[in-house]
């Protein structure tokens, strides 16, 4: 099938994926924009996955104040060079974060960063709850619930504000694959009146 400049834009533009990439996907899906998102996605995020291990010694650190002023927000994220740290998609990404935390409120930026007696203490709490029930079920219930807030409280697994069909970790790694560097939150801290 022959497929239209305007469309292999059209894609281009949603995207970020290259041209040649854009075109390939909408030949292999017979025009179909949705299944060459789907396409371009799975591959982009196969060519994240191999930059995860690069190091990452660039960033920048982004601040953001509430329109209330009871709320801010300072993040750094790192990336492999000074050139993508100063790139647009980089700056949203930042700006993104800021609003993220300032939102959610997050714990920590993953999972394995949550200190070990928080997560006894979360556990604790989930058994009590639990009552009675037999061991094989409390046992289910606890690691649902324990899932439950990872999802809440880690930064990366939080569902991304602004698009709540995606998490935090996916908003990234889609960034890594338009841009072909490793990005990395490094920390962030959150402010807010009366804490």
């Amino acid at each position: 099938m022959a497929v239209e400049a305007a469309d292999v834009k059209k894609l281009r533009e949603m995207t970020g994926a290259g041209v040649l990439e854009c075109k390939q996907a909408l030949e292999e899906t017979c025009g179909d924009f949705g299944k060459a998102t789907d396409i371009l996605k799975k591959k982009g995020f196969a060519k994240a996955a191999k930059k995860l291990t690069r190091s990452t010694n660039e960033g920048r650190i982004g601040a953001y104040i509430h329109s209330n002023g009871k709320i801010g927000t300072l993040v750094e994220i790192n990336c492999e060079t000074d050139f993508v740290a100063r790139n647009e998609l980089v700056q949203q990404l930042l700006k993104d974060l800021c609003m993220q935390v300032a939102a959610t409120n997050p714990i920590s930026i993953s999972r394995e960063d949550i200190p070990e007696e928080t997560l006894e203490r979360q556990k604790e709490v989930f058994k009590q709850s639990v009552g009675n029930k037999p061991a094989n079920i409390a046992e289910k219930i606890i690691s649902g619930k324990m899932e439950e807030f990872f999802k809440e409280k880690c930064l990366l697994e939080q569902p991304f504000i602004k698009d709540n069909s995606q998490s935090v970790r996916d908003l990234i790694t889609g960034k890594i694959a338009n841009l072909g560097e490793n990005i990395k939150v490094n920390r962030f801290v959150r402010f807010e009146i009366g804490e």
